[in-house]
């Protein structure tokens, strides 16, 4: 971000040059004194925003640090809490998506 150039200390000093035909010199005050109190607002609205920043910064990188500290580690071994019971429903219903509506027609068949 470029350094700013010009301070509300420069623009309320600022003199300009009269001439004949120059502007009217209380309008132009007028108009730089607008011009100092959105600089003074951008100045403030600016040093919060940085000041947000720093912290949601601060914070991304707390956070951060949680998340390796409290990675979770999977197993790559079964749980020993799966039944028979479990694994014959599982390899039932795999079955019934394989074969579909054939093993409930070879159902039908045997009941008959």
């Amino acid at each position: 971000m470029a350094d700013k150039v010009l301070t509300t200390k420069d623009i309320l000093q600022k003199e300009f040059k009269t001439s004949m035909r120059g502007y009217n010199p209380t309008e132009v005050d007028e108009y730089l004194d607008d011009v100092i109190r959105d600089y003074e607002l951008y100045n403030k609205e600016l040093t919060q925003l940085k000041a947000e920043n720093e912290r949601l910064l601060s914070k991304v990188d707390e956070l951060t640090k949680q998340a390796t500290l409290t990675k979770p580690t999977y197993s790559t071994q079964p749980s020993s809490t799966v039944t028979n019971f479990d694994i014959l429903k599982r390899l039932s219903n795999l079955e019934r998506h394989v074969f579909g509506s054939k093993l409930d027609e070879h159902d039908e068949h045997e009941e008959e």
